[in-house]
């Protein structure tokens, strides 16, 4: 963020985010960034701590890394030489309190300097990463050269949640070890303690296994990638050799960069599913023994892993290379979207389902899992797996993480297992984050900024005592749609910043309030950004619009997430006013409207199409509830007079049901003539999205009785339509009956899963 005025607002604001209600501290703006994640306690005091020349900084030899990475961070700036074990007068001293929590730290500075209690590394560490932002956001790429000063201030601070991670996967896409510092890095400053790096996939291997040579010669590369979207029909590709891998070298480097930022590095290896790279480098993994390729587009493929001799020597051979290279506890092994195809026509696969006495191939799996898990435990590590390792039986250590919802952390926690929630309702960052037409073409869904910080990682369904379980939650970032460095950055921050919220200072218990104060310390964080070169997407100055429906008239509200900024708007290209106040409708509009500070404009045009629909007059109820990840704005979203976005599927007015038949009710207070009624559905095979084949309305009216009509079926650029129009009639209730496309035929993606459903808008004339 450039612009001064917004700087200096921003500055003023940090007091309000904390809290502070006795006389205001005499700081420099320079030293108010805000901290995130927000500490357990802090407490800004009057004055600072001015920095120059030589600098001593004394620690136990156990906080050697924290130690270290301070004097690095502070000698950036060429005014200071930090000198770690020398005592200089003390300058910053860090001192062991065995009393305090595990990764907990007290932070003190003062006229005497900056003392930094901890009873671990860990605890030691993170309180030098508050220190990182006390100071400018210019000592980031050493370009503050001004006096360097600390405020005065005192914070007590520990994690919430033992587990905080991010993921990368790098199947999709490469990206080399320089990035991947930095990602850790910016992990590091946020107090996340778990990289989880997704290595190999249908698409491409990464991780050099000196063994298995084909691995990075042949398994590393794929002919040609998707353009566009998996969607697009037809579907087009570029036609141009893509791959790369990272050597063992690369990978100790990593390793042990991570280290230096108390990071665990939590390996991926894929199995039994997502294989089909290592199975085109050595077919003999595959049930079939065929030559495939690697996979050039996105989905799940059928290619997986026989559980034979040959495959367990196969993998046994990359864990013990992958064992040797990264020293945490944790390995990753996958265990989701395993299609059992292959399986079900394999003669070996069929002959081990009886001789183990398995009921079928989900217990294969977890037969092959058990397999792999107790190898890891005999190497002393621990297996984690994505929630689909539940089914057909747990292995007996493993850790689940879950991921299509909280179910299956639930499940896993009432058998006694760990778990760690990545939901895709609130913690996939390759979802769109923006309703804005011009955002950058993602995977689909929507996961705004607001809706990450609103989550919590513990299931409403687990006991007190079954909380123990919940190791934490991570966001994930999976790569399809991010070919570039830029992309990848643009769509993990700041959402990253808001998991990291969530996962160390906890979950929030007033949503609208704390979201309002973190706001405030996330927009002054926007230069450090900047100064660390991280191309972040930038959604504080949106737009939010939303109709609101009384009795007597229809009204329209804007709101924007950050304080002190204007709203003007229009009404069918009518000149722009200033929004004070909710906007009364009497017919169809299309509304503009965007946010200003000072008279600059600071958001691009927001544009709304408002149908005022006999619709609006109704009540709405559903025989079922839609799926928590994609509730819209409530069930009233189908008759609020606003249709969905054209290109996402998760944004406030799609509303979206797992594999179930529906019934809409929409009755309305008084009988109403309705003459047509239209409603729309989305498509989008690849994400296992299908309109329903035929829909059929029930109308009970007042002088006919009940009567029933089947919509007229048109699709209309790629959405599926359905209408009826006749002669008007009187109403009392009208019943939308919906049957769920059924299950995904074979050879598609998702085959063997249900369908799901979205719909829109039901307007009504």
């Amino acid at each position: 963020m450039k612009n001064l005025k917004l700087m200096v607002l921003a500055a003023l604001l940090v007091f309000v985010a904390y809290g502070c209600k006795d006389k205001e501290p005499e700081l420099s703006l320079d030293h108010i960034t805000g901290l995130i994640p927000k500490p357990q306690s802090i407490e800004f005091k009057p004055g600072v701590l001015n920095l120059k020349g030589d600098i001593g900084i004394t620690a136990p030899e156990e906080f050697k890394v924290a130690g270290d990475f301070l004097a690095e961070y502070i000698n950036k700036h060429p005014g200071i030489e930090a000198k770690p074990g020398v005592p200089l007068g003390g300058t910053f001293e860090m001192v062991y309190v065995d009393s305090l929590p595990k990764e907990g730290y007290n932070l003190t500075i003062d006229k005497q300097g900056v003392k930094i209690e901890a009873a671990d590394p860990s605890g030691a560490f993170w309180a030098v990463q508050s220190i990182r932002q006390l100071l400018p956001p210019g000592m980031e790429n050493g370009s503050y050269t001004d006096p360097l000063s600390l405020p005065f201030v005192t914070v007590s601070d520990a994690p919430a949640f033992r587990y905080r991670g991010m993921h990368l996967d790098v199947g999709r896409h490469f990206f080399d070890k320089e990035f991947i510092k930095q990602y850790i890095d910016a992990l590091s400053m946020l107090k996340m303690n778990y990289f989880h790096w997704h290595l190999t996939e249908d698409q491409g291997w990464r991780i050099e296994i000196k063994k298995y040579p084909k691995l990075t010669t042949h398994a590393a590369y794929r002919d040609e990638t998707l353009i566009g979207h998996y969607n697009d029909e037809p579907q087009q590709f570029d036609g141009k050799r893509y791959g790369g891998y990272y050597t063992q070298e690369d990978i100790k480097e990593v390793v042990a960069y991570a280290q230096t930022r108390n990071v665990t590095i939590i390996p991926e290896i894929e199995m039994p599913g997502h294989a089909q790279a290592a199975v085109s480098a050595y077919p003999e993994l595959g049930c079939s023994g065929e030559q495939v390729d690697v996979a050039t587009k996105w989905g799940i493929f059928e290619h997986i892993y026989c559980p034979n001799e040959t495959t367990f020597t196969f993998l046994k051979d990359v864990l013990d290379e992958v064992i040797e290279l990264f020293p945490g506890e944790y390995i990753h092994i996958g265990g989701d979207e395993a299609p059992k195809a292959q399986w079900e026509k394999c003669e070996h696969c069929q002959t081990l389902i009886k001789t183990e006495g398995l009921k079928d191939e989900h217990e294969l799996q977890s037969w092959f899992i058990k397999q792999m898990e107790e190898y890891l435990n005999s190497k002393g590590k621990k297996l984690i797996g994505w929630d689909e390792i539940l089914e057909g039986g747990l292995a007996p250590n493993a850790t689940v993480m879950s991921w299509r919802g909280v179910q299956g952390a639930v499940d896993a926690a009432k058998q006694g297992h760990d778990v760690i929630l990545t939901p895709t309702s609130h913690a996939y960052f390759d979802y769109y984050q923006s309703d804005d037409p011009n955002e950058p073409l993602a995977i689909g869904g929507f996961l705004p900024l607001k809706k990450v910080y609103g989550f919590s990682p513990y299931p409403d369904d687990l006991t007190e005592k079954e909380y123990q379980y919940v190791l934490g939650a991570q966001g994930n970032v999976w790569t399809e749609y991010m070919p570039t460095t830029d992309q990848v950055e643009y769509m993990a921050f700041p959402r990253m910043l808001a998991m990291s919220e969530v996962v160390w200072s906890g979950p929030t218990e007033d949503l609208d309030t704390d979201y309002a104060q973190f706001l405030t310390r996330l927009e002054p964080f926007y230069d450090r950004l900047d100064a660390l070169d991280i191309s972040a997407a930038n959604h504080l100055y949106t737009i939010q619009s939303a109709i609101l429906r009384g009795h007597e008239a229809v009204e329209y509200s804007l709101s924007t997430p950050t304080s002190g900024k204007a709203i003007v708007y229009n009404i069918n290209q009518s000149g722009f006013n200033l929004y004070t106040e909710p906007i009364t409708l009497e017919t169809d509009a299309v509304i503009q409207s965007k946010v200003q500070l000072l008279g600059e404009d600071l958001s691009p045009i927001k544009t709304d199409s408002i149908f005022l629909h006999t619709g609006l007059k109704g009540l709405v109820q559903f025989n079922v509830e839609p799926s928590e990840a994609y509730r819209g704005s409530g069930p009233h979203s189908v008759i609020n007079g606003m249709k969905g976005s054209n290109h996402r599927y998760g944004d406030a007015e799609w509303l979206g049901f797992y594999g179930e038949d529906l019934t809409l009710l929409i009755e309305f207070p008084e009988p109403t003539e309705v003459s047509s009624v239209e409603t729309r559905f989305y498509n989008a095979n690849g994400q296992w999205i299908y309109a329903p084949k035929e829909v059929f309305m029930d109308l009970s009216m007042t002088e006919e009785g009940l009567k029933n009509i089947a919509l007229t079926h048109k699709l209309i650029n790629g959405f599926s339509h359905f209408e009826v129009v006749g002669e008007p009639v009187m109403v009392r209730q009208l019943l939308l009956r919906i049957p769920n496309y059924g299950i995904i035929e074979d050879g598609k993606q998702g085959a063997g899963h249900k369908a799901w459903t979205f719909i829109d808008e039901v307007i009504i004339r």
